[in-house]
C-alpha cells in the first residue's frame, strides 16, 4: 500500500543478497512500503533517507525521471552527504511519475540505479 502524505520521510533500505543490491522501502516506524510509492494530495516535500546495509559506501547523487516534464515533481535536492533526497511536489498536476534513484559507491566508479518507485498526485477532495 503506498504512503499517502505530502510531507513524509521514507527510508530507502539497500541490502546485499548474493552480492547484488536489493532495495526496499519503509517508514521511519519500520512499516514496509510496497515499491516506495507515494500518493500526494497536497503540496509538500517527500524525503527519502538512505539506509545502506551493503558496506559499499552508497550515496545518492541524483534522481532520474522517465517523464521529467510532466509537472508531478517540481524540484529535487540531494544532501551534501548523499544520505537524503528531497522532492518538492506542489501538487499542481494530476498524474503519476516514475523515477529511479542514482547512487554511487566506494568500491568502484560504477553507478547504481534503484527500481522505479512512483509519485502519484491526486486532486484534493
Amino acid at each position: 500500500m503506498p504512503l499517502t502524505q505530502a510531507a513524509s520521510l521514507i527510508q530507502v533500505v539497500v541490502n546485499l543478497e548474493n552480492g547484488e543490491p536489493v532495495f526496499s522501502y519503509q517508514t521511519t516506524a519500520g512499516q514496509p512500503l510496497a515499491n516506495g510509492d507515494v500518493t500526494v494530495t497536497e503540496a509538500g516535500t517527500i524525503t527519502y533517507q538512505l539506509v545502506d546495509n551493503t558496506g559499499k559506501g552508497l550515496k545518492f547523487i541524483g534522481v532520474g525521471f522517465i517523464t521529467p516534464f510532466d509537472g508531478i515533481i517540481d524540484a529535487i535536492t540531494v544532501s551534501s552527504d548523499g544520505q537524503l533526497v528531497q522532492m518538492l511536489d506542489m501538487d499542481r498536476s494530476a498524474g503519476t511519475t516514475k523515477f529511479q534513484f542514482v547512487l554511487t559507491n566506494s568500491s568502484n566508479t560504477l553507478m547504481l540505479l534503484s527500481p522505479d518507485p512512483q509519485v502519484k498526485n491526486e486532486p484534493n477532495g
